[in-house]
């Protein structure tokens, strides 16, 4: 096990800040598993990639510091005189996980961490319950500091409004915890920063000039012509290449812009028509340069909405090849075994998302969570066929339906395989007891019945005449036995314990042994069977030298 660390830092301290610069706290677990509503994951990837000491300690300050110290100050005394104990502020670390805690007694058995106040995380501690959102940070710290509770509070620094509960260590969540922390630090070495910037400000295309018409009868004065080319220099370079959301916010609202445009030509065409009934050179370029701006407008709303579907689509569906390449390299190092888990809901992480940075931020995240899981899932299953293969070396067969016992727990399934293997030698020491009993009667029989002078050979073995042998111990007898258990025995099997001789499966038939199952090409026969295939066989045997001497 990783060594537990306790470091002299002083929490908010330039070597404080370094320090978490280049651990993974508590603080940070709900955002690494895309449960914190404050810090997305990929920002917290962003951040630990690209974050100097400095810009990292301004995050801290701004996120874990500035929004608690006060209160925390004013509630220790609260919290120590309810505890009956001081509470101590400490720096911990496990391997690259850590918790600055804001105390522990001094058994360092009990932690706490504070809250500042709100009504919905108040009245949620009120009744019992820790939010999700908080828990992977009381976990972490509990995991961390080794502590066997820890006091989870919400306070005002008053005594009226500081209400806490008690949290208690649990392995499920320090393993989701170590399997998190280990697939933020695999996509933290894969990570390439993205330059993020604030939510984009749409701009219009180059301003256009005012357009000025004077009319008397005839157009007296116009920049139309000029006004025209201009326009459609302008309309010709608008961007349709959209990749990013500066790109859309460009384009919905240059839509917008050309509207106006289309509004203020109209207006300027009526005010034309004020002035004079009819100027065909006027109102052509005029429909021109309106007709213009509405097709972009129309061609440009349709464009910003086929991308954005197109874009979102490319995001989920990257999402989707990764998890399942990673899922097919897991089968690879599980020998193909696999149990089928539920995917990843990229479709209902990305609903009510609008911004392309949001999209790639929750379909990364419930990646990432999913790739959590199936490592967990592939961790199992490595666990189990290792141990089938060595609890189970000797009795493979047992475990044919090994696929299906990969998904338990080990200590169920070590039950199992304990319990096969003591059900298959109790059934194969009952049918060598029962084997032995039927010798027994036979060669009973044998020494009850009138006996002539047999050839040498013949005395090798103690038979009985064949109606009393076939009674005793062959299948199809009136005596033949009921086999109570699974056919095991292969023909391979029997011919290996008869080597040279070799029997096939029809000469078994005829000697009253039909095979029992089968599985894929092989025949299956009861083990019990055996030692009445090799009694039959003798008896074959001395058949035929009876026969040749007659």
């Amino acid at each position: 096990m990783t060594e537990r660390i306790t470091h002299n830092l002083v929490q908010g301290s330039p070597e404080w800040m370094e320090f978490r610069l280049r651990h993974f706290g508590a603080s940070e677990a709900a955002s690494m598993l895309g449960m914190s509503k404050l810090v997305k994951r990929t920002e917290l990837l962003h951040m630990k990639h690209t974050g100097t000491a400095k810009e990292f300690g301004d995050w801290v300050q701004e996120h874990i510091l500035d929004k608690g110290h006060e209160v925390e100050a004013l509630a220790r005394p609260i919290i120590e005189m309810r505890l009956g104990e001081d509470l101590y502020p400490m720096v911990f670390s496990v391997g690259k996980q850590s918790a600055s805690c804001d105390g522990l007694v001094m058994l360092e058995d009990t932690a706490w961490e504070n809250k500042q106040y709100n009504r919905d995380l108040y009245e949620s501690i009120e009744r019992g319950v820790l939010p999700d959102e908080h828990k992977p940070q009381a976990y972490q710290v509990l995991k961390v500091t080794g502590a066997q509770r820890l006091i989870f509070s919400c306070s005002d620094g008053t005594e009226d409004r500081t209400v806490w509960l008690e949290v208690l260590p649990d392995q499920e969540w320090f393993d989701r915890l170590d399997a998190g922390w280990a697939q933020f630090e695999r996509d933290l070495a894969e990570y390439v920063p993205v330059v993020t910037e604030a939510k984009p400000v749409g701009r219009t295309p180059e301003t256009m000039p005012a357009l000025r018409i004077e009319v008397t009868g005839m157009v007296t004065a116009s920049n139309l012509q000029a006004y025209r080319d201009h326009a459609m220099e302008v309309f010709g370079s608008i961007n349709r290449k959209l990749e990013t959301d500066q790109h859309f916010a460009d384009a919905e609202k240059t839509v917008k812009w050309c509207e106006d445009v289309e509004s203020r030509l109209k207006a300027a065409k009526e005010h034309a028509l004020s002035q004079t009934e009819s100027i065909d050179a006027l109102f052509k370029t005029i429909d021109d340069i309106a007709g213009e701006a509405r097709r972009v407008r129309l061609d440009l709303d349709k464009l910003v909405t086929k991308r954005k579907a197109e874009v979102k689509d490319g995001i989920v569906l990257g999402g989707k090849k990764a998890y399942e390449q990673h899922v097919a390299d897991l089968k690879t190092e599980t020998g193909g075994a696999w149990i089928v888990l539920t995917p990843p809901d990229f479709a209902g992480a990305i609903k009510s998302k609008r911004t392309v940075a949001s999209i790639q931020d929750a379909v990364d995240t419930a990646l990432a969570n999913a790739k959590i899981e199936a490592d967990a899932s592939a961790k199992r299953i490595r666990a189990n066929l290792a141990c089938i293969k060595e609890d189970g070396a000797e009795y493979e067969f047992l475990f044919a339906d090994k696929l299906t016992l990969i998904g338990k727990p080990i200590e169920d399934l070590q039950l199992i395989i304990k319990t096969r293997i003591a059900e298959h030698k109790a059934g194969e020491e009952k049918r060598r007891a029962d084997a032995l009993a039927r010798e027994a009667e036979a060669n009973a029989a044998v020494v009850a019945a009138p006996t002539a002078v047999a050839p040498p050979m013949q005395r090798t073995f103690a038979t009985a005449p064949a109606s009393q042998m076939r009674s005793a111990t062959h299948p199809s007898g009136e005596a033949a036995r009921t086999p109570n258990t699974v056919p095991t025995l292969r023909l391979g099997q029997i011919n290996e314990r008869l080597a040279p001789i070799a029997l096939s499966a029809e000469g078994l038939a005829t000697l009253g042994f039909k095979h029992a199952a089968t599985d894929k090409a092989a025949k299956l026969f009861h083990e019990g069977d055996f030692e009445l295939i090799c009694a039959a066989l003798v008896r074959h045997v001395e058949s035929a030298l009876q026969k040749q001497a007659a």
